[in-house]
């Protein structure tokens, strides 16, 4: 009796994660909306009842594929940023540490690919190149707070640059991240020449000086003010 209480509670747990790395696998293969719930019950040879009795709706499921691995993803970014704040003193720290410490994360997390981390930076660039409005809010409020401190570290280390240009600057970075991590099918149709496919570790150190440099760019040329044209009725009228 006791072995069949204890063995239950595994097994449904063994059963969920089984239903999560199968919809994992198959959204990022497929998107969300070319998934089916019969697709990810079959890869995770579970019967069709089991997603709702886990997760009680396909939305709940994505929300939760996210979840399971964005709460270590967000912990571990605050995590580095504590420390490098705590080494600066109350000094502002420096612009390369802060990028380093939100963009590297990410890139370590997708050179693992034993427990999953790959497979999930890959739907992570996908969202972001296929975005729906439930995805979307559902993202910006997992990020929220994560993205607010990052944000304040940039506008303290960075107080000569307008804060909309250190903006535009982490929008392009996070682009960047998002299109390279999601793939390289697109760079095949660019080269034939050998790509670092057998070496995780090499899309960071690709991208991070990539990321670094657009960061330490110089600013714009404000836009030039256009000429004001001449009106054909200001002309001087000839004497009749």
């Amino acid at each position: 009796m006791v072995t069949t209480t204890v063995a239950e509670p595994r097994q449904q747990a063994d059963t969920r994660e089984r239903i999560l790395d199968a919809a994992e696998e198959l959204f990022t293969l497929y998107g969300f909306d070319g998934t089916s719930t019969r697709m990810i019950t079959s890869r995770a040879r579970v019967n069709l009842a089991s997603v709702n009795y886990h997760f009680g709706s396909k939305e709940a499921l994505i929300q939760e594929v996210f979840r399971r691995r964005l709460t270590w993803l967000n912990h571990e970014r605050l995590r580095v940023l504590d420390e490098l704040e705590r080494e600066a003193g109350g000094a502002p720290v420096k612009p390369h540490l802060i990028v380093e410490a939100f963009f590297g994360v990410a890139l370590r997390m997708a050179a693992d690919e034993q427990h999953g981390g790959h497979t999930f930076m890959r739907l992570l660039g996908r969202t972001y190149s296929e975005p729906s409005e439930f995805i979307r809010t559902f993202l910006a409020e997992e990020y929220e707070s994560v993205v607010e401190r990052f944000k304040a570290a940039l506008f303290k280390a960075l107080p000569d640059v307008p804060r909309e240009e250190i903006l535009w600057r982490f929008h392009f970075m996070l682009g960047a991240m998002a299109y390279a991590i999601s793939g390289i099918d697109a760079l095949k149709l660019l080269t034939d020449c050998q790509l670092d496919e057998n070496d995780p570790g090499a899309l960071a150190r690709r991208l991070m000086p990539f990321l670094i440099g657009g960061l330490r760019a110089p600013l714009p040329e404000p836009a030039a003010k256009p000429e004001k044209a001449v009106k054909a009725d200001k002309k001087p009228r000839q004497a009749d």
